[in-house]
């Protein structure tokens, strides 16, 4: 199974987009992630630091400026949403990659709290 580690970049730029305001709160992960076709077409117009921004882990010891090295994507390369959040939560505690679980669970805590929803209980 391959290692991942936290991407920094990509927590940052997740905050700079919860604190811009540019996220969706409700969309169907399965439906907007992006998708091959998609990472190819932002990578056609983007250098390889701005795709990775968009994705919370890196896989340890996979080259750099290669798609292999980028995972758990959290936006739709215009905005964050919070489905992709609970996307990346969920498959890292799945996996057990508990850093990059850790990292995704805090960005969720932190748009919650920005978009003022509460825990219920």
């Amino acid at each position: 199974m391959a290692k991942y580690e936290v991407n920094p970049a990509g927590v940052a730029k997740a905050r700079a987009l919860i604190d811009a305001r540019q996220y969706v709160l409700d969309s169907d992960w399965g439906e907007v992630q992006p998708k091959a076709a998609d990472e190819n077409a932002y990578r056609e117009k983007h250098p390889w630091e701005d795709y990775a921004e968009w994705f919370l882990g890196l896989t340890v010891d996979a080259s750099d400026e290669t798609k292999g090295r980028y995972a758990f994507v959290y936006g739709d390369f215009r905005r964050l949403h919070r489905s992709g959040l609970i996307a990346c939560v969920y498959r890292a505690g799945e996996w057990r990659h508990k850093d990059v679980e850790l990292a995704a669970h805090d960005l969720l805590q932190r748009l919650d709290a920005a978009t003022g929803l509460k825990p219920s209980g």
